[in-house]
C-alpha cells in the first residue's frame, strides 16, 4: 500500500501535467489519487465502510470537483461513480468513463514476453 502513490508523487515533480495513480489492494480497496508538482491534489478511496474502519483509511485531500474536471467526466456520471463502495465496480466504472482499461497484474510481466519488453520497473526515491 502506498507504493503507487509514492511513484505518482515523484513523477509529478518531473512533468508539467497532473499525474493520476490507481491502486487496487487485496480486492478490498481501490485508491485513486491525483498529484501536481509533487503535491496531492485529490483523492478518493473506494471500499466497504468496514474495510475503511479496519485499515483506518482516510482520503488525504478530497477534492471531487478537481478530480472530475481533470478526468473530464460529466457531473452526473461522476456523482454515481464516487458513491460506489465496491472497489471492482469502481475500477470498471472509471475504466468505462475514461475509455481505457485500468486492470493490470504485475505478475503478467515475467510470463508475457511482449509486456516484459515494453515495461520496466523504476524505483523512485
Amino acid at each position: 500500500m502506498g507504493y503507487v502513490k509514492k511513484a505518482g508523487k515523484a513523477l509529478s515533480r518531473l512533468i508539467e501535467e497532473p499525474v493520476i495513480t490507481v491502486g487496487f489492494i487485496n480486492d478490498e480497496i481501490f485508491e485513486l489519487s491525483m498529484f501536481e508538482k509533487g503535491d496531492i491534489q485529490a483523492e478518493r478511496i473506494f471500499c466497504h465502510p468496514l474495510v475503511r474502519d479496519e485499515y483506518g483509511l482516510q482520503e488525504q485531500r478530497l477534492q471531487d470537483d478537481y478530480l472530475r474536471e481533470a478526468l473530464d467526466i460529466r457531473e452526473e456520471a461522476f456523482d454515481d461513480f464516487i458513491r460506489m463502495t465496491s472497489p471492482a465496480q469502481a475500477v470498471d466504472k472509471l475504466s468505462e468513463l475514461v475509455g481505457m482499461s485500468l486492470w493490470s497484474d504485475f505478475e503478467w510481466l515475467p510470463y508475457e514476453e511482449e509486456l516484459k519488453d515494453r515495461f520496466k520497473k523504476y524505483e523512485f526515491a
